[in-house]
């Protein structure tokens, strides 16, 4: 067939497919935090950033992390302001930006501050994933140990009467 690219044909192909079934990212607010539970699935991954609207560092992350969404079709990201969302954080010392959870399912595989270089967050996110779900369960006993709070977002929206 003239004029046939069959790899051009595959690779618009995977990115339509891509496109349809990627997770949506969210900028938590108090009027979608019902459609953000209600797209989680019991062993949904999350990815969240945790900042502050007055922080600079945050307002240059947030594009980028936006962004990385579209690498992660499998993860549902999510943007948190923790003092519009201080009924979901109260417990929780964050004193430095970004402050990222990776979760899946109930299990806080990774809670703390990164580095604002968005190559880091990557990396991180491709190690979590490739991570056997019985190491993600002894990380997650370690993270809530350590830190004495209860890490997991779910928890944290059930708390505050927004079920999933």
């Amino acid at each position: 067939m003239a004029g046939y690219n069959g790899q051009a044909f595959r690779q618009y192909f995977a990115r339509s497919l891509f496109r349809r079934n990627a997770m949506p990212y969210f900028h938590l607010t108090l009027d979608n935090r019902h459609q953000f539970a209600a797209s989680l699935t019991p062993d949904s991954w999350i990815v969240a950033c945790l900042c502050a609207d007055w922080c600079g560092t945050c307002k240059s992350y947030q594009a980028p992390f936006a962004a990385l969404a579209e690498r992660f079709p499998e993860c549902q990201f999510l943007w948190l302001d923790i003092e519009d969302h201080a009924d979901l954080t109260a417990d929780l010392d964050i004193e430095n930006f970004p402050t990222l959870l990776i979760q899946r399912g109930e299990e806080t595989a990774f809670f703390g501050t990164m580095l604002p270089e968005i190559a880091l967050a990557q990396r991180l996110i491709e190690v979590q994933l490739a991570t056997d779900p019985a190491q993600i369960n002894k990380q997650h006993r370690a993270v809530q140990a350590a830190l004495g709070v209860n890490c997991n977002l779910r928890q944290w929206l059930r708390d505050a009467g927004v079920e999933n």
